[in-house]
């Protein structure tokens, strides 16, 4: 909606707005598009004209939107997934994105993991062993020492502590 506002300031028709992408009916010029740039960024967000970060931005909302899920079985293959997904060579999928983030796809989905752990934990809708179904761990066991290699905590302590140590998904990145 605010990405629309803007647009619609600017006299910039759309064609078709989706989460994340805008077709316009017209190229805008280099002065509007610098006026979206500047009101966007204001706004916190920021437009993606290029190739890679397109990609980029593709494969963190298959894989986030597949942990949001909660329905991952337990042998999951990230590399089918996102291969299938983006009908592309997942070496080079792969190279491309921890040339751009600084981690690995499997990182990323690790810690996107963990965070969903959290945000459950946190609601109380699951105990340990539900969720560590749900989110296709081999066993509750694997899942606390994954959780705890993460955090450094147990996800008992975290569940004492509370929701402070929650991250918003699209703001998960390592350390």
């Amino acid at each position: 909606m605010a990405v629309s506002q803007e647009l619609e300031k600017l006299n910039l028709k759309i064609t078709r707005i989706n989460l994340g992408e805008v077709e316009l009916q017209k190229e805008p010029t280099v002065k509007q598009l610098l006026q979206l740039t500047d009101s966007l960024n204001l706004l916190g967000f920021q437009i993606l004209d290029d190739h890679k970060q397109k990609q980029i931005e593709k494969i963190k909302g298959l894989l986030i939107k597949k942990v949001q899920s909660a329905e991952l079985e337990e042998h999951f293959s990230i590399t089918t997934y996102l291969t299938k997904a983006l009908n592309k060579d997942y070496s080079y999928i792969s190279r491309l994105f921890s040339e751009v983030e600084g981690i690995t796809i499997e990182q990323f989905f690790l810690l996107q993991k963990t965070e969903k752990v959290k945000e459950l934990f946190v609601y109380g809708e699951m105990n340990l062993s539900e969720i560590s179904y749900k989110l296709g761990y081999s066993s509750v066991a694997h899942l606390s020492s994954q959780f705890k290699k993460i955090t450094g905590l147990t996800p008992s302590h975290f569940k004492k502590l509370g929701s402070s140590h929650r991250k918003p998904l699209d703001k998960v990145k390592s350390k």
